[in-house]
């Protein structure tokens, strides 16, 4: 016998299918959501469909941009490896090809070479490494040396040197390992050996060491790395190769990615130089989505060549917008300043906090759009070791810098910076120091004499026109162009990490 409810849902069921009409074509009312009309209208232009088959205009509409998507994806993916790429062929350009050749500037750097955020406050000699070639290396680095670090292929961290890395700055020798190597290696320091041994997932590696001044001067810092650093193939560390040390001071090269055609051509080069692996299954994937395939020959044909150009001009604008025009809440050091963080979220491999969200994909792309050298070093609290940095694109206002106009930066009294501060002026078409009629377009508080007001503080001022009895404080700027800044702090100390001392923003002067 049927209770009243077991009736009561028949008869509602038969109700609802007698109501609802069938969908033409189907012997059943079909949910609209999942349907695809016959004509769309997108961002694209109408799209046309028969049945949900889009016809063959459509059909080619959807590949192409499909195809420009994905050589949009590609650019945005692939940065950190064509920048380092850039630095590689950046050393090749000054006869630095071997891993006992580096490049050091015994002068600073200057604004004569293009390198993505350069620092004209402290020595830098570069080392590029080829494991292919020579098979583990060693680096030796000697007491007193400031941070350093060893990139990967993908400008991944591998290890830290001087003060942040294991030898703590007091020298040492360090083993990097290229991936896939089945020989005999010595012992690792921890295990009662020599050496420092880091073993890597790519055979190119760059490696940036710091030196600093010493009473304003570089003298000291070139004479220890020309005196203790080497670098040679742990085969022949019987006898190792001379150190050849090529100074780079004053002297124009380009060190950057392409942001046209060619950057495909660059990102090609490496993926064709490494080891399959050394990025993961996802990422070669959006490479041979655009044809850049390991063991096979890049040659675009003339629509997907057209379709690259076209894409790598729409990722380089979004990239542009990510640097410059940032929307992430977190980008703010302070609250109530324009300063950015140059790692956004916090960490060094852009990976979310609590792993939730996963890779920030905009935040790693700010990064190296901008800057180079990567180390967890730069992007935790290290007090009294280590460095700090904040960007600055835009005014107090929000406005972005112009060139001919007058702005002032007051840095309070009692920075906190156990080594020094600096602030340094960049082009955002280079992403480089700034070219103008002084070499170097920056300040620092040890190796600039600065006028400091009664209590400590400092004004710096930046213009086309240094305002009169502030020669001493003043930037050039260049009447024709824009303008960003970066302020370092070298030994941050806690007020820096616990907000308790900042700078003032960047304002106009009116």
């Amino acid at each position: 016998m049927k209770t009243r409810t077991t009736i009561a849902v028949a008869l509602a069921l038969t109700c609802g299918s007698a109501l609802a009409q069938k969908t033409p074509g189907y012997n059943e009312k079909i949910p609209v959501e999942i349907m695809t009309p016959d004509k769309v209208e997108t961002s694209i232009g109408t799209l046309n469909f028969a049945d949900g088959i889009p016809d063959a205009e459509t059909t080619q509409k959807l590949y192409d941009n499909l195809d420009t998507l994905r050589a949009v994806e590609t650019f945005l993916n692939f940065v950190p490896a064509t920048s380092l790429e850039g630095i590689r062929q950046g050393h090749i350009s000054r006869g630095a090809t071997e891993c006992n050749q580096m490049l050091i500037f015994k002068k600073l750097m200057d604004s004569n070479p293009l390198f993505l955020t350069g620092n004209t406050d402290t020595v830098y000699c570069f080392g590029f490494l080829n494991l292919d070639k020579d098979g583990p290396t060693v680096v030796e680095i000697p007491p007193g040396c400031g941070p350093g670090t060893v990139d990967d292929a993908y400008f991944r961290f591998v290890i830290d040197m001087g003060p942040p890395g294991p030898d703590r700055g007091e020298g040492g020798k360090y083993l990097i390992v290229p991936p896939g190597y089945e020989g005999e290696l010595p012992k690792d320091k921890k295990d009662g050996g020599d050496y420092y041994v880091a073993h890597s997932r790519t055979y190119a590696h760059w490696m940036p060491l710091r030196g600093f001044l010493v009473d304003g001067k570089p003298d000291t810092a070139v004479k220890m790395f020309q005196d203790g650093v080497k670098i040679y193939p742990l085969s022949k560390a019987d006898n190792p190769p001379a150190m050849e040390f090529i100074s780079c001071s004053k002297e124009y090269f380009n060190t950057i990615h392409a942001n046209t055609y060619e950057f495909y051509e660059e990102l090609n080069h490496v993926i064709q130089r490494e080891p399959i692996d050394f990025i993961d299954p996802e990422l070669r994937g959006i490479a041979a989505s655009i044809g850049i395939v390991k063991g096979k020959e890049f040659a675009p044909d003339e629509r997907m060549k057209k379709i690259l150009t076209d894409g790598v001009a729409i990722a380089n604008g979004t990239a542009r917008a990510i640097a410059f025009r940032n929307r992430d809440p977190r980008a703010k050091i302070f609250e109530d300043r324009q300063w950015t963080s140059g790692f956004i979220g916090g960490d060094y491999r852009w990976l979310d906090g609590n792993g939730l969200a996963g890779r920030d994909l905009d935040a790693r792309t700010f990064f190296f759009y901008l800057a180079t050298v990567n180390t967890p070093a730069m992007a935790m609290k290290m007090v009294g070791k280590g460095s700090q940095y904040a960007l600055v694109f835009v005014d107090k206002d929000g406005e972005p810098f112009d060139g001919s106009k007058n702005y002032k930066l007051h840095i309070p009294a009692n920075a906190p910076a156990k080594n020094f501060w600096s602030v340094v002026v960049y082009d955002p078409q280079t992403r480089s120091e700034l070219q103008t009629s002084q070499p170097f377009p920056s300040k620092n508080n040890t190796g600039d004499t600065l006028i400091e007001n009664a209590d400590g503080s400092v004004d710096l001022y930046f213009g086309p026109k240094a305002p009169e009895g502030k020669e001493a404080n003043w930037t050039a700027t260049v009447p024709s162009k824009g303008w960003f800044a970066c302020f370092r702090l070298y030994g941050p100390l806690e007020p820096w990490f616990d907000k308790t001392w900042r700078p003032g923003d960047i304002e106009l002067v009116k």
